[in-house]
């Protein structure tokens, strides 16, 4: 892919960001017009460093600030030397609760409205919208391929279905249980450690009470167990929540044993190491791993696979996204509604995921990861696909928006529900001191996720 190319997919993601803070902004100041509350100020980006642009048109001056993650629209309430009465209808004090709750959503509808129109029009154009799901496809051995797959006589054109009784509607439900299962991964479960190490006592009773197990003892081994296959959610496929093993790790001491011992029947030890050394050695095997396959429409449960000590079965499969086709009306409309809706639902289920600590901080990206990978969507994919990312930031903001945090709309609108519940309005000191306390905490939030996109770009893991 030419430079140019990459070049010019970057600045149409960071064109297509920049006008879903436009619309954000420019539906608070539409919503404002409406309902006659007068806009002092319209501002791109957030006030920090050097304003690039300000001229005034009418009553309003337009700003464009250096720091561009951001917007603002301001209202004569917020500058303390404005020239208008206390008591003017143009304040947006003086507005009723639901006109100023209008004023303060119409920000959020905007973006919501904006992704709507973004997949319609998609769908619309490219005859087709995802359906967020994909097909993986198996196509044939590599020359690395372990002798198990070999065994398991997977057949060209086979659809890898489940694995590990999860379904394989994404390429990472098969590519992430299998490094998981790789073999020799340097950890096992303590039951199986412990059942080894009776065997081991049975095998050699002369070794039971000794405490150290001196270097040139040729020690009985029993029979080698494949551990238990590992048991992911589509949580931890998708990054929602990370994979815990209760597993016990080896120590160096213990590799180096099971590398040596390699599946022998006995062996000489060269170190003085104790019987629990050994037995946790002989404990990391490898796991099974069950695939179903669909071939001809019928499922197939393939012998037990195991995977090398690479995460690597040695199969070349291709993977194709689904689509749902759009050709009509009659399939566009409730195809972009439940494009919305699944992606909304998603998106909800992460947030809690998020809010719970079960997503760690360190994993959370923003402005940098969502320019490159919208650039590289754009650049591999085409421009409906960026558009459908476009959507689904838009919808994002929405969503982070409405949560009922000061500083944010949702924020707002709580203060207002409260206003319309107790009669009288939220004291303007308290509203303005939390609003101001949770806006440098979301600055402080903002450079922790750029730091992580920085970090994750250097890296190489976005």
């Amino acid at each position: 892919m030419g430079f140019l190319n990459m070049f010019s997919s970057a600045i149409i993601m960071l064109l297509l960001i920049s006008l879903l803070i436009l619309v954000h902004e420019l539906g608070h100041f539409f919503a404002a017009k409406l309902v006659g509350i007068r806009v002092d100020k319209f501002g791109f980006g957030l006030p920090f460093g050097p304003t690039l642009f300000s001229k005034k048109f009418g009553e309003t001056e337009i700003l464009i600030h250096a720091f561009l993650l951001g917007g603002y629209v301001s209202f004569p309430d917020d500058e303390e030397d404005c020239d208008l009465p206390k008591d003017s209808p143009q304040r947006f004090s003086n507005k009723t609760v639901g006109q100023r709750a209008l004023v303060i959503s119409a920000g959020v509808i905007c973006n919501v409205i904006l992704a709507y129109v973004l997949i319609f029009a998609t769908g619309l154009l490219w005859k087709h919208l995802p359906e967020n799901k994909f097909t993986l496809i198996f196509e044939r051995y590599s020359p690395s391929a372990v002798q198990s797959v070999i065994d398991a006589k997977m057949q060209k054109g086979d659809i890898i279905h489940t694995v590990n009784g999860l379904d394989v509607d994404y390429p990472t439900v098969l590519t992430k249980q299998l490094l998981l299962s790789r073999e020799f991964d340097g950890s096992a479960s303590q039951e199986l450690i412990e059942k080894k190490l009776e065997e081991l006592k049975q095998l050699n009773p002369q070794l039971v009470n000794e405490e150290t197990i001196k270097a040139g003892t040729v020690v009985k081994l029993p029979t080698f167990t494949d551990e238990e296959p590992i048991k992911m959610t589509m949580d931890n496929i998708l990054g929602l929540e990370k994979y815990k093993s209760n597993e016990t790790k080896l120590s160096d001491t213990q590799k180096d044993l099971r590398d040596k011992i390699n599946y022998s029947k006995e062996y000489k030890l060269e170190n003085d190491v104790l019987l629990i050394d050994i037995a946790a050695a002989i404990s990391d095997t490898k796991k099974p791993v069950s695939i179903v396959v669909l071939r001809n429409n019928e499922q197939i449960a393939l012998t037990p696979v195991y995977v090398a000590k690479d995460g690597k079965l040695g199969i070349e499969q291709s993977y194709v996204e689904r689509y749902i086709e759009t050709k009509t009306l009659k399939e566009l409309i409730p195809a972009t509604i439940n494009y919305v809706n699944y992606n909304v639902g998603f998106m909800i289920y992460s947030l809690g995921k998020l809010f719970t600590g079960k997503i760690p901080m360190s994993e959370m990206n923003g402005i940098i990861a969502i320019t490159k990978i919208g650039t590289e969507i754009i650049a591999y994919k085409g421009i409906f696909q960026g558009l459908l990312l476009t959507a689904m930031i838009s919808l994002n903001l929405a969503l982070i928006n409405i949560l009922p945090i000061p500083a944010l709309d949702g924020g707002h609108l709580l203060f207002l529900i409260i206003e319309k519940m107790t009669g009288r309005p939220v004291s303007k000191k308290f509203v303005e001191g939390l609003s101001n306390f949770f806006f440098y905490l979301l600055i402080a939030l903002m450079v922790i996720i750029l730091y992580n996109d920085i970090h994750a770009w250097i890296i190489g893991k976005i």
